[in-house]
């Protein structure tokens, strides 16, 4: 296969950007660290992806930036301007776990963030199921979390993610352990209620499929201690679908790429 002309981002430069990480390190024991001189900048309105090996700290980076831990570390981070805070409005996260409570049905599990942040009872309810509505949950509002198959239930926690109506959106590899299927139905999903969002989204994942057919911009990290590896634009055009992509040889030769720069990523 001939190699493909990509763009490389390295550490792009944005008039306002959402997030900002710039010469970040940190370790959670003394000896080699968890993350090693990173820095990343995330325009308003960009998906980006990251995939690595296991440990080379991509769920920190997340918990960081959504202020859920504090650990000692040099350089900075940045979320709109600011340092990251426990319950930032302006972040919602979604977990690899649906992590839907077992007492509330799949109304009120979609509406708790919501409730949560004090938004007002009727305004909540509509929305949420407006958005159950838009991720196939329609007719499932009664349902409690162990009436509902796992996708139902990862489809329950994305409407709950969107409903909260954050600029930015963390996700740490909500679609890991679904079927080939249903993560490829709910892939779909995610790109359409982005596409007419245009949030800023930074999508952690194992799958570097996943990552090329979602997003703008994926950044491979190598093993511990994390660093950047190589941060590649990606050259196809929305809408798009990620069905289709499977026939694109854009995607192909992207995959085939990127697939070698994590290769790299691993060995270090």
């Amino acid at each position: 296969m001939r190699p493909i002309d990509l763009p490389l981002t390295g550490n792009v430069v944005a008039q306002q950007a959402a997030i900002e990480i710039k010469d970040l390190t940190l370790s959670f024991t003394a000896g080699t660290p968890t993350i090693d001189r990173v820095s990343l900048t995330v325009p308003h309105g960009q998906f980006l992806s990251i995939v690595g090996p296991s440990g080379c700290g991509k769920t920190t980076m997340l918990n960081l930036l959504a202020g859920l831990i504090h650990v000692s570390h040099s350089g900075t981070v940045r979320i709109q301007g600011r340092e990251p805070r426990l319950g930032d409005h302006g972040i919602a996260y979604m977990l690899a776990r649906d992590s839907l409570l077992p007492w509330r049905t799949a109304l009120e599990n979609a509406a708790y963030g919501m409730e949560v942040r004090g938004v007002a009872a009727e305004q909540r309810r509509a929305r949420a199921k407006e958005l159950l509505a838009r991720v196939g949950l329609g007719g499932f509002e009664k349902a409690y979390p162990k009436e509902l198959s796992h996708g139902m239930r990862q489809r329950c926690a994305l409407a709950r993610t969107f409903a909260l109506d954050s600029p930015i959106l963390l996700m740490d590899e909500p679609f890991g352990a679904l079927d080939a299927q249903t993560k490829l139905q709910l892939e779909e999903l995610l790109v359409d209620l982005w596409q007419e969002e245009r949030r800023t989204v930074v999508f952690i994942t194992h799958d570097l499929g996943e990552a090329i057919a979602i997003s703008d911009r994926v950044v491979v990290m190598g093993a511990r201690p994390g660093r950047i590896v190589t941060d590649v634009e990606i050259p196809i055009k929305r809408p798009r679908s990620v069905r289709e992509l499977q026939k694109d040889h854009v995607y192909h030769e992207l995959y085939a790429h990127i697939w070698e720069m994590l290769e790299q990523g691993y060995k270090k």
